[in-house]
């Protein structure tokens, strides 16, 4: 079996890679949400694969795996990576996750990421709201993470939050030291969501990057007695093209309260200072960054084996991302804790795909499938007329 050609169009809010081979079986791996501007970026690979055989992964990977960078740009090499597992395990009629070593679990737990309500502000009673109407949906969420301070518009929209110029929402452009009131009011508000969760669901927030080591440390503290999931990102995160694994030990060594980080981070190479001095406690590679399934799962191992916990980022990844998501954690190791859902962007997303079940999420859990392949396949005649003009012979 051969690749004869590598294909990407952008479907709703995401590139979708179609790579095509000799055999006539392909395979889809999907960027992360908002950034159509990888389009080109995934077709540039295209030089570097075709004329090999797409089961051998690893082998295909080794030719563009260099190529990537942190996220946004290690987005593009990860669609590949996973449309090529799809291809081996349909070439198998095998689900991934089997070749992958099997599966250590029939479900996977998941923490709401992506199912969101409009919320009326952003004060305590407003984050309160929000989470009783989080945690009354359907999916029946065991976890839901909470965007706060500067990972929202908390920084932005409460008045002398921190000492420093507010700039316009972007992607997480504020940083500076909380001030007095600022903290007082984010220790508020987490209070009243963790009031709505009771010890019934965990609360894990997301919080940054922005954060100085000192607030870090005492916003952890702050907020010890409440026994979060974890605090995300305060230091680095969204495209932080570095990891600071220093700091971050600095900060969990400070605490009890449970440290995460690691979404925007490629390749194996760039966790390891972070696992092996255990500068966190928690880990959460996206598989749409991080280069793909294998080198999330090759992370997950090596986490395990320095005591560190897997909570894999996946808000933007889409539904041919959840299944990639579905099928590598169903491998990982005891350290999982669950991965972040993702949804389908516009709504139309799940005409246009066959696999799902229905309801995908019961009790905060997700029935690991045995299709082959990823398991999950956009249907051509469904999707066609959500094509853009120039994307028109994707399915050609």
């Amino acid at each position: 079996m051969k690749i004869t050609d590598l294909k990407c169009a952008v479907i709703g809010n995401n590139p979708v890679v179609r790579i095509v081979t000799d055999d006539g079986i392909d395979g889809f791996g999907e960027v992360e949400s908002f950034k159509q501007y990888l389009k080109p970026h995934v077709i540039f690979y295209k030089d570097y694969i075709l004329g090999q055989d797409p089961t051998n992964v690893e082998r295909v990977m080794m030719q563009i795996r260099r190529l990537g960078s942190f996220k946004p740009w290690g987005s593009a090499v990860s669609a590949i990576e996973m449309a090529l597992w799809d291809i081996a395990g349909k070439a198998a009629n095998l689900p991934v996750y089997k070749l992958l070593g099997g599966k250590v679990r029939d479900q996977v737990r998941v923490y709401n990421g992506a199912v969101r309500f409009p919320s009326r502000g952003v004060e305590p009673k407003h984050y309160a709201e929000n989470m009783a109407a989080m945690k009354a949906s359907p999916e029946g969420f065991t976890i839901i993470k909470q965007g706060v301070a500067f990972h929202g518009p908390m920084a932005r929209q409460v008045p002398n939050f921190y000492y420093g110029e507010v700039l316009p929402a972007g992607h997480r452009a504020n940083r500076g030291l909380i001030t007095e009131s600022g903290m007082k009011h984010l220790i508020a508000c987490t209070e009243a969501m963790k009031a709505v969760l009771g010890d019934e669901v965990g609360l894990a927030l997301d919080c940054g990057p922005g954060f100085t080591v000192p607030d870090a440390i005492r916003l952890a503290q702050a907020v010890e007695h409440l026994n979060l999931m974890w605090l995300e990102d305060m230091l680095t995160g969204d495209y932080v093209p570095w990891v600071a694994p220093d700091s971050y030990r600095e900060v969990t060594r400070a605490t009890s309260t449970p440290i995460h980080t690691g979404e925007q981070i490629y390749l194996r190479q760039n966790f390891k200072d972070l696992l092996e001095q255990k500068a966190v406690n928690i880990i959460g590679p996206d598989p749409c960054d991080i280069g793909g399934i294998a080198e999330l799962k090759w992370v997950a191992e090596y986490a395990d084996l320095h005591g560190i916990l897997m909570a894999p980022h996946g808000i933007g990844d889409g539904l041919l991302g959840l299944a990639a998501l579905v099928q590598v954690c169903a491998t990982l190791p005891q350290n999982y804790i669950a991965f972040e859902y993702p949804i389908g962007q516009p709504e139309w997303w799940y005409d246009i795909v066959e696999g799902l079940p229905s309801p995908i999420v019961k009790d905060g859990f997700i029935e690991v499938w045995d299709r082959p392949g990823m398991g999950v396949n956009l249907i051509p005649e469904a999707t066609k007329p959500f094509l853009k003009e120039e994307d028109q012979s994707f399915f050609d």
